[in-house]
């Protein structure tokens, strides 16, 4: 579809492009209501889960995927959709998404147990999938002047990042004064706007700017399959006997899944994912980086979520008021990310800021025991390096592909941040459910019990800033390898607009 349109009292249509961003405000008041619903669902629920534990009778790992069965599927699906979207429209895709938003969200009301709860958070992982890819483009769909494109995609990104770092602190306050099920019915009101907004404010894609080859089901399907197994088979095999027996046939399910995925790729004539795409030093960098932050930022939130609430026993408003620290970092410091992006450059910034990120969680996992300071020093190290972070990394890898594979680019920043957070909170819960017996949520507590669990943070936090930290060195060095090989890539955006102008890619 050609990017011109034409403004009418904020609603698009076909002809010039809107002179001024306040001739769009209808279709960015949609976009950034999708922006806002998919990080403040990545992070709102955490608070409420020791609140959820004892309502719905939870066990430690029920709760571990109340809180991670969402971003599995948003990761999981997302390059699907985005492929879809390519061939039948971002725009028809978004608005079937935000109904299914919508819908899905009403039905917690029904909720009565964890399994149920589970269930609702992977629809709206789906639902999450289908409007990210084309919100990207569809805001680039609605100027032709590079300096409007800026602010607009500014103007979205920021709703989305308001949303993840109030996330916890305001699910904190709701919980003083209402059930949690009002946290998940906030979705409603928020998917209305945005299917207003892009209904009313965004142009009918052009069939001639569609993609016409058929979409790579089978190899979506296997990918999705292998990282549910990857996930879902640790905590099988650290339960019940009768469990564990399952979880080895989950292994060898998961193995010849994964080898189908990668045979798919091979050999498939449109694979989901071109791997040779995967292989440019840039776009390696720069996916490695953002998982590192995805990892830390996920495993972070949930631990310190396990930390104040059932170590410390702090009520929900209290723990809100535990984590503003890290809104505060991450809303002051988006004027600095442009200045210290032109002073140390691209690369420089990309490796620091992931590396503030692993930090914030190793001090956690290493002294969190000792005093809520500690805590307080991981949120600031992690709020200021993945608000820098998601800039970059994203930056990196738009720089490395071809002009005409951004919006995969995009897709690929978001799947390697979200299955990454996933993977952060598997991993934590599956620690805790072997080394704590019992159910976290309803069993009794006794000083040796305590202390077990304390030990189960200790190890998860370090842990995952272990591997986390691989993950940053393995982008150092793939970085380097793209600045001492030839440049076979389209120049780099300047070092004034790339911040900014990324910014969109998860902070």
């Amino acid at each position: 579809m050609s990017p011109s349109t034409s403004v009418f009292r904020g609603r698009l249509r076909a002809g010039d492009a809107p002179p001024r961003l306040s001739d769009a405000w209808i279709a960015l008041a949609g976009l950034s209501a999708v922006f806002l619903f998919e990080m403040l669902d990545t992070s709102v629920l955490n608070v409420a889960l020791p609140t959820i534990g004892r309502e719905l009778g939870s066990s430690t790992t029920g709760l571990q995927w109340v809180s991670g069965a969402y971003a599995v599927a948003f990761g999981g699906l997302m390059l699907l959709f985005g492929a879809v979207a390519d061939r039948v429209g971002r725009r028809r895709v978004m608005l079937t998404g935000l109904v299914l938003l919508a819908v899905v969200s009403l039905t917690t009301v029904a909720v009565t147990t964890t399994e149920q709860l589970v269930a609702v958070r992977v629809l709206t992982g789906v639902a999450a999938a289908m409007t990210t890819p084309g919100s990207m483009a569809l805001a680039f769909r609605l100027f032709d002047d590079e300096g409007l494109r800026v602010r607009a995609l500014t103007v979205i990104s920021t709703a989305g990042l308001v949303g993840l770092a109030v996330g916890p602190t305001v699910g904190g306050f709701v919980l003083a004064v209402a059930p949690w099920q009002v946290l998940l019915l906030a979705d409603v009101p928020i998917a209305v706007l945005a299917f207003v907004g892009i209904r009313c404010g965004v142009a009918r894609d052009d069939a001639a700017g569609l993609r016409p080859d058929p979409v790579d089901v089978g190899g979506a399907l296997l990918g999705t399959a292998t990282v549910a197994g990857l996930l879902v088979t640790p905590t099988v095999l650290v339960g019940p006997a009768t469990a564990s027996s399952w979880g080895w046939a989950a292994v060898v399910l998961t193995v010849a899944c994964g080898a189908g995925f990668i045979v798919r790729l091979r050999t498939a004539r449109h694979p989901v994912v071109d791997l040779h795409l995967l292989s440019r030093p840039l776009v390696s960098s720069g996916l490695a980086f953002k998982a590192a932050s995805g990892l830390a930022v996920a495993g972070l939130s949930y631990l310190v979520t396990l930390q104040l609430q059932f170590v410390w026993g702090w009520p929900p408003a209290l723990a809100a008021v535990g984590t503003l620290p890290q809104v505060v970092v991450l809303l002051a410091g988006g004027r600095l990310v442009g200045p210290f992006v032109q002073r140390v450059g691209l690369g420089r910034a990309a490796w620091v800021s992931a590396a503030a990120v692993v930090s914030g969680l190793a001090v956690f996992g290493a002294l969190s025991r000792h005093g809520y300071v500690w805590v307080l020093v991981a949120l600031v190290l992690v709020g200021a390096g993945m608000r820098v972070v998601g800039v970059v990394a994203g930056a990196s890898v738009l720089t490395g592909l071809p002009s005409d594979r951004t919006s995969v680019g995009a897709a690929l920043v978001d799947t390697s941040s979200e299955l990454a957070g996933g993977a952060a909170v598997a991993a934590a819960g599956t620690i805790v459910a072997a080394m704590v017996t019992g159910s976290i949520a309803t069993s009794t507590w006794t000083a040796v019990r305590f202390e077990t669990f304390q030990d189960a943070l200790t190890v998860a936090g370090l842990g995952l800033a272990a591997v986390a930290a691989v993950l940053v060195v393995v982008g150092m060095l793939r970085a380097r390898t793209a600045d001492l090989a030839p440049s076979t890539t389209a120049p780099a955006p300047s070092t004034t607009s790339t911040p900014t102008t990324q910014e969109p890619s998860r902070a």
